[in-house]
Protein backbone atom coordinates (compact mmCIF):
# COMPACT_ATOMS: atom_id res chain seq x y z
CA UNK A 1 0.00 0.00 0.00
CA UNK A 2 1.43 3.47 -0.60
CA UNK A 3 -0.95 6.02 0.89
CA UNK A 4 1.17 9.15 0.32
CA UNK A 5 1.02 10.77 -2.96
CA UNK A 6 2.86 13.57 -4.35
CA UNK A 7 1.46 17.06 -4.91
CA UNK A 8 3.37 17.78 -8.53
CA UNK A 9 3.40 14.40 -10.07
CA UNK A 10 0.90 12.08 -8.55
CA UNK A 11 3.52 9.53 -8.14
CA UNK A 12 2.92 7.41 -4.83
CA UNK A 13 4.88 6.55 -1.43
CA UNK A 14 4.22 4.02 1.37
CA UNK A 15 6.08 6.16 3.77
CA UNK A 16 5.36 10.31 4.30
CA UNK A 17 9.20 10.88 4.79
CA UNK A 18 9.84 9.22 1.13
CA UNK A 19 6.85 11.80 0.00
CA UNK A 20 8.25 14.55 1.40
CA UNK A 21 11.80 14.32 0.10
CA UNK A 22 10.69 13.38 -3.02
CA UNK A 23 8.65 16.39 -3.14
CA UNK A 24 11.84 18.90 -2.89
CA UNK A 25 12.93 17.62 -6.15
CA UNK A 26 9.94 19.57 -7.32
CA UNK A 27 10.28 22.60 -5.54
CA UNK A 28 14.19 22.80 -5.11
CA UNK A 29 13.99 22.43 -1.66
CA UNK A 30 17.33 21.91 0.28
CA UNK A 31 16.87 21.92 3.41
CA UNK A 32 20.12 20.07 5.17
CA UNK A 33 23.84 22.04 5.05
CA UNK A 34 27.00 20.76 5.61
CA UNK A 35 28.75 22.09 8.01
CA UNK A 36 32.22 22.26 6.61
CA UNK A 37 31.77 23.77 3.13
CA UNK A 38 27.95 24.96 3.27
CA UNK A 39 26.45 22.80 0.50
CA UNK A 40 23.10 21.87 0.88
CA UNK A 41 21.13 19.07 0.34
CA UNK A 42 18.00 17.30 -0.27
CA UNK A 43 17.96 14.59 2.37
CA UNK A 44 20.27 14.06 6.01
CA UNK A 45 21.76 11.51 4.42
CA UNK A 46 23.16 12.35 1.36
CA UNK A 47 24.32 15.51 3.71
CA UNK A 48 26.55 12.58 6.33
CA UNK A 49 27.98 10.91 3.49
CA UNK A 50 28.67 14.35 2.20
CA UNK A 51 30.57 15.48 5.24
CA UNK A 52 32.33 12.19 5.54
CA UNK A 53 34.64 13.52 2.51
CA UNK A 54 35.91 16.63 4.62
CA UNK A 55 36.03 14.58 8.18
CA UNK A 56 37.83 11.44 6.33
CA UNK A 57 35.62 8.86 7.93
CA UNK A 58 35.58 5.94 5.64
CA UNK A 59 33.00 3.51 8.17
CA UNK A 60 32.56 0.94 5.16
CA UNK A 61 35.52 -1.99 4.97
CA UNK A 62 35.68 -4.58 1.90
CA UNK A 63 35.13 -7.93 2.41
CA UNK A 64 37.96 -9.17 0.60
CA UNK A 65 40.79 -6.08 1.06
CA UNK A 66 41.41 -3.42 3.79
CA UNK A 67 40.03 -0.54 2.01
CA UNK A 68 37.33 1.25 3.53
CA UNK A 69 34.99 3.60 1.92
CA UNK A 70 32.77 6.62 2.48
CA UNK A 71 29.29 4.70 1.88
CA UNK A 72 27.93 1.15 1.50
CA UNK A 73 27.67 1.41 -2.04
CA UNK A 74 30.95 2.43 -2.99
CA UNK A 75 32.01 -0.86 -1.12
CA UNK A 76 29.73 -2.74 -2.83
CA UNK A 77 30.74 -1.47 -6.24
CA UNK A 78 34.58 -1.96 -4.95
CA UNK A 79 33.91 -5.35 -4.05
CA UNK A 80 32.91 -5.92 -7.56
CA UNK A 81 36.60 -5.42 -8.98
CA UNK A 82 37.38 -8.48 -6.95
CA UNK A 83 34.57 -10.81 -8.33
CA UNK A 84 34.28 -9.37 -11.50
CA UNK A 85 30.23 -9.06 -11.41
CA UNK A 86 29.07 -6.63 -13.74
CA UNK A 87 25.41 -6.53 -13.26
CA UNK A 88 24.68 -3.66 -14.99
CA UNK A 89 23.79 -4.15 -19.04
CA UNK A 90 23.45 -1.20 -21.65
CA UNK A 91 19.93 -0.63 -23.22
CA UNK A 92 22.33 0.03 -26.39
CA UNK A 93 25.43 -1.92 -27.25
CA UNK A 94 25.10 -4.90 -24.40
CA UNK A 95 28.08 -3.61 -22.74
CA UNK A 96 28.23 -4.74 -19.26
CA UNK A 97 28.95 -2.34 -16.00
CA UNK A 98 29.54 -3.12 -12.35
CA UNK A 99 27.88 -0.03 -11.43
CA UNK A 100 24.70 1.76 -12.29
CA UNK A 101 25.88 5.34 -12.59
CA UNK A 102 28.89 3.82 -15.12
CA UNK A 103 26.35 2.60 -16.78
CA UNK A 104 23.58 5.34 -17.13
CA UNK A 105 26.44 7.99 -18.25
CA UNK A 106 26.89 5.33 -20.81
CA UNK A 107 24.15 5.31 -22.54
CA UNK A 108 24.66 8.74 -22.59
CA UNK A 109 26.58 8.67 -24.99
CA UNK A 110 24.00 6.61 -27.11
CA UNK A 111 21.24 9.12 -26.77
CA UNK A 112 23.29 12.80 -26.45
CA UNK A 113 21.44 13.40 -23.56
CA UNK A 114 22.69 16.32 -20.89
CA UNK A 115 20.79 16.41 -18.03
CA UNK A 116 23.07 18.49 -15.81
CA UNK A 117 23.00 22.08 -16.51
CA UNK A 118 25.00 25.33 -15.11
CA UNK A 119 23.64 27.16 -12.50
CA UNK A 120 25.35 29.83 -14.33
CA UNK A 121 25.92 30.39 -17.77
CA UNK A 122 23.09 27.25 -18.49
CA UNK A 123 25.65 24.81 -19.90
CA UNK A 124 24.22 21.14 -20.35
CA UNK A 125 26.67 18.18 -19.09
CA UNK A 126 26.33 14.57 -19.18
CA UNK A 127 27.57 13.83 -15.54
CA UNK A 128 26.79 15.55 -12.57
CA UNK A 129 30.53 15.81 -11.67
CA UNK A 130 31.35 17.55 -15.09
CA UNK A 131 28.79 20.28 -14.44
CA UNK A 132 30.21 20.54 -10.51
CA UNK A 133 33.60 20.50 -11.79
CA UNK A 134 32.33 23.41 -14.46
CA UNK A 135 30.79 25.53 -12.15
CA UNK A 136 33.49 26.35 -10.27
CA UNK A 137 35.05 27.77 -12.81
CA UNK A 138 32.39 30.92 -11.98
CA UNK A 139 32.96 30.63 -8.27
CA UNK A 140 36.07 29.63 -7.69
CA UNK A 141 35.46 27.15 -4.74
CA UNK A 142 37.43 24.96 -3.95
CA UNK A 143 36.64 23.10 -0.93
CA UNK A 144 38.87 20.04 -0.62
CA UNK A 145 42.23 19.63 0.28
CA UNK A 146 45.06 17.98 -0.23
CA UNK A 147 45.96 15.59 3.17
CA UNK A 148 49.99 15.89 1.92
CA UNK A 149 50.20 19.60 0.50
CA UNK A 150 47.71 22.91 0.54
CA UNK A 151 46.60 22.54 -2.85
CA UNK A 152 42.98 23.03 -2.92
CA UNK A 153 40.28 21.34 -5.27
CA UNK A 154 36.66 22.03 -6.66
CA UNK A 155 35.99 18.20 -6.02
CA UNK A 156 36.90 15.20 -4.10
CA UNK A 157 37.77 13.06 -7.30
CA UNK A 158 40.28 15.32 -8.72
CA UNK A 159 41.89 15.89 -4.82
CA UNK A 160 41.64 11.91 -4.60
CA UNK A 161 43.76 11.70 -8.11
CA UNK A 162 46.09 14.66 -7.17
CA UNK A 163 46.74 12.54 -3.43
CA UNK A 164 47.90 9.60 -5.87
CA UNK A 165 50.97 11.53 -6.98
CA UNK A 166 51.96 11.95 -3.56
CA UNK A 167 51.26 7.92 -2.91
CA UNK A 168 52.16 6.49 -5.97
CA UNK A 169 48.99 4.52 -5.43
CA UNK A 170 48.00 2.98 -8.56
CA UNK A 171 44.52 1.01 -7.97
CA UNK A 172 43.31 0.51 -11.39
CA UNK A 173 45.02 -2.20 -13.89
CA UNK A 174 44.35 -3.19 -17.15
CA UNK A 175 42.45 -6.11 -17.62
CA UNK A 176 44.76 -6.93 -21.10
CA UNK A 177 48.26 -6.11 -20.25
CA UNK A 178 48.10 -5.88 -16.56
CA UNK A 179 49.46 -2.06 -16.69
CA UNK A 180 48.85 -0.31 -13.54
CA UNK A 181 47.07 3.35 -13.52
CA UNK A 182 46.28 6.19 -10.58
CA UNK A 183 43.18 7.13 -12.50
CA UNK A 184 39.74 5.07 -13.46
CA UNK A 185 39.55 7.64 -16.64
CA UNK A 186 43.19 6.60 -17.58
CA UNK A 187 42.49 3.07 -17.94
CA UNK A 188 39.54 3.07 -19.38
CA UNK A 189 41.48 5.18 -22.37
CA UNK A 190 43.67 2.83 -22.60
CA UNK A 191 42.14 -0.03 -22.21
CA UNK A 192 40.47 1.16 -25.21
CA UNK A 193 43.82 0.55 -27.28
CA UNK A 194 43.67 -3.03 -27.01
CA UNK A 195 39.84 -3.32 -27.98
CA UNK A 196 39.59 -0.85 -30.50
CA UNK A 197 36.36 0.53 -29.17
CA UNK A 198 35.24 4.18 -29.96
CA UNK A 199 32.22 4.81 -28.06
CA UNK A 200 32.12 8.66 -28.54
CA UNK A 201 29.90 9.90 -32.19
CA UNK A 202 30.59 13.25 -33.60
CA UNK A 203 27.06 14.71 -33.77
CA UNK A 204 26.84 16.12 -37.24
CA UNK A 205 28.71 12.47 -39.30
CA UNK A 206 28.92 9.16 -38.19
CA UNK A 207 32.62 9.27 -37.37
CA UNK A 208 33.27 7.11 -33.86
CA UNK A 209 35.95 8.45 -31.69
CA UNK A 210 38.03 6.60 -28.01
CA UNK A 211 37.91 10.05 -26.31
CA UNK A 212 35.36 12.59 -26.02
CA UNK A 213 37.75 15.59 -26.05
CA UNK A 214 38.78 14.51 -29.81
CA UNK A 215 34.85 14.96 -30.35
CA UNK A 216 35.14 18.32 -29.43
CA UNK A 217 38.12 18.96 -31.58
CA UNK A 218 36.15 16.96 -34.87
CA UNK A 219 33.23 18.80 -34.34
CA UNK A 220 34.83 22.51 -34.97
CA UNK A 221 35.47 21.11 -38.48
CA UNK A 222 31.64 21.26 -38.80
CA UNK A 223 30.88 24.19 -36.59
CA UNK A 224 33.70 26.59 -37.42
CA UNK A 225 34.25 27.02 -33.93
CA UNK A 226 37.97 28.63 -33.14
CA UNK A 227 37.76 28.87 -29.15
CA UNK A 228 41.49 29.82 -28.72
CA UNK A 229 42.50 33.43 -29.59
CA UNK A 230 45.70 35.31 -29.74
CA UNK A 231 46.69 37.40 -27.49
CA UNK A 232 48.74 39.51 -29.85
CA UNK A 233 46.61 39.76 -32.47
CA UNK A 234 42.84 38.67 -33.81
CA UNK A 235 43.79 35.80 -35.19
CA UNK A 236 41.72 32.46 -34.13
CA UNK A 237 42.15 28.56 -33.73
CA UNK A 238 39.99 25.28 -33.85
CA UNK A 239 42.94 23.55 -32.25
CA UNK A 240 45.29 24.69 -28.77
CA UNK A 241 48.10 23.12 -29.92
CA UNK A 242 47.96 25.62 -33.12
CA UNK A 243 47.17 28.71 -30.76
CA UNK A 244 50.53 28.05 -28.53
CA UNK A 245 52.65 27.78 -31.95
CA UNK A 246 51.44 31.05 -33.38
CA UNK A 247 52.02 32.79 -30.05
CA UNK A 248 55.40 31.69 -30.17
CA UNK A 249 56.12 33.34 -33.24
CA UNK A 250 55.24 36.93 -30.98
CA UNK A 251 56.64 36.45 -28.22
CA UNK A 252 60.01 34.50 -30.45
CA UNK A 253 59.91 31.86 -27.30
CA UNK A 254 61.34 28.06 -28.50
CA UNK A 255 60.55 25.88 -26.55
CA UNK A 256 62.57 23.15 -27.52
Amino acid sequence: EKPYQCSYCGKTFSQSGCLQKHERTHTGEKPYQCNYCKRKFVGSGQMRRHERMHTGEKPYQCNYCDKKFFTSGETRSHERTHTGEKPYQCSYCKKKFAQSGTMRTHERTHTGEKPYQCSYCKKLFAESGQVRTHESTHTGEKPFQCNYCDKKFATVARVKSHEKTHTGEKPYQCSYCKKLFARSQTLKRHERTHTGEKPHQCNYCNKMFADPWKVRIHERTHTGEKPYQCSYCDKQFAHSSNWKVHERAHTKERPY
